[in-house]
């Protein structure tokens, strides 16, 4: 039996918000072991392969949009990026994430340039926005 929506939501929520604060630990408690990790460079699993990019990407996500139906959710979302060695600000854009939810936790993480092309990948559209704070409220 899957989460339910809110479940789901709050899921990809903690995850979210573990991975901004580089919090590792939480992350793993939230991520399935063979998580599949999709990006510009491509597509890979597990754990080590997620770790390796959060140390690399200096990456901060803040959503702005949230879109969900069934164990699916997309985020879109404004990411900026940091460097890992200075701290400095390198850019930031307009971003989408696809988070697909099994078992309680994360099983794959893509993220998109384009909320439409992202909503696309996930089979969502915006008939499917989340309105409110829905997903928002934290796990214990």
């Amino acid at each position: 039996m899957g989460a339910g929506q809110g479940d789901v939501l709050a899921i990809v929520s903690a995850w979210q918000e573990s991975v901004n604060r580089r919090d590792l630990v939480r992350l793993r408690e939230l991520s399935d072991p063979a998580i599949a990790i999709v990006g510009p460079r491509g597509v890979g699993e597990g754990f080590d392969l997620l770790a390796a990019w959060l140390d690399r990407a200096g990456l901060t996500l803040e959503t702005r949009r949230s879109f969900a139906r069934g164990e699916v959710v997309v985020l879109a979302q404004h990411g900026v990026w940091w460097s890992v060695a200075t701290g400095e600000r390198q850019g930031e854009a307009a971003v989408a994430s696809v988070f697909h939810v099994r078992g309680g936790r994360l099983a794959r993480y893509a993220r998109h340039d384009a909320l439409d092309e992202a909503l696309a990948s996930a089979g969502l559209s915006v008939a499917d926005e989340v309105r409110g704070n829905q997903g928002r409220d934290r796990l214990p």
